[in-house]
């Protein structure tokens, strides 16, 4: 392993405790060259976040400001069309960003994994998600015999990774939910539990015995 290697596999825990940042890399990786407000458009991610997030990349070494007092627009492929020749603060991927990228794209699921394997709450309540498919906090809390501030703090860092998520949904049908008490069927809660991306990451802990079904 070179040294880029091992400086890479340091920043990747750093980037994705936030999925976040993630998105904006990948935003970077297909626009070129981008600036706040156009990532705020396509990300969907408020704007002082966004910047907040630019400002924590480039401290990492994985993205870069872009000099010059303005752009060719072709360089910027999302540039808004009426704001063509405003002045705005663009970033780019550095090579270090975009090497950091391509290796997530093969090892994204190994990534997450490795961040979670020595953290037995976490998959506690990973493993406990994809047992009940959706559910609140007091229910996490019972059943892993911790307060409810700690299962909503580790639930919230859980959602911040991308692992886990918020049932929209004000009532959660029956079948949908594998716990759910009685008296409980029509009660409006926050239900938590694993997205997508935290599905496949289970799934592994799992073929891995990391997590015991």
């Amino acid at each position: 392993m070179n040294e880029e290697d091992k400086i890479i596999d340091e920043l990747i825990p750093k980037v994705l405790i936030d999925y976040r940042n993630l998105q904006v890399l990948q935003h970077l990786k297909k626009a070129n060259v981008d600036y706040g407000k156009s990532i705020m458009l396509n990300t969907k991610i408020p704007l002082e976040e966004v910047l907040n997030i630019l400002d924590y990349l480039e401290k990492l070494g994985l993205i870069e400001r872009v000099h010059g007092a303005s752009l060719k627009n072709t360089e910027a492929k999302f540039k808004l069309s009426n704001e063509v020749h405003k002045h705005h603060t663009y970033y780019t991927l550095t090579r270090l960003g975009d090497h950091l990228l391509r290796k997530l794209e093969d090892n994204l699921i190994e990534a997450y994994v490795n961040m979670v394997r020595n953290d037995s709450f976490a998959l506690q309540i990973l493993g406990l998600a994809e047992k009940l498919n959706a559910d609140h906090a007091e229910t996490y809390a019972k059943l892993t015999k911790k307060t409810i501030e700690e299962v909503n703090n580790k639930i919230e860092e859980l959602m911040r990774m991308g692992l886990m998520e918020e049932n929209k949904a004000k009532i959660i049908k029956f079948r949908e939910r594998k716990s759910k008490p009685k008296k409980e069927t029509r009660t409006h809660h926050k239900y938590y539990g694993l997205s997508r991306l935290g599905e496949l990451v289970v799934r592994e802990l799992k073929k891995r015995k990391i997590i015991i079904v």
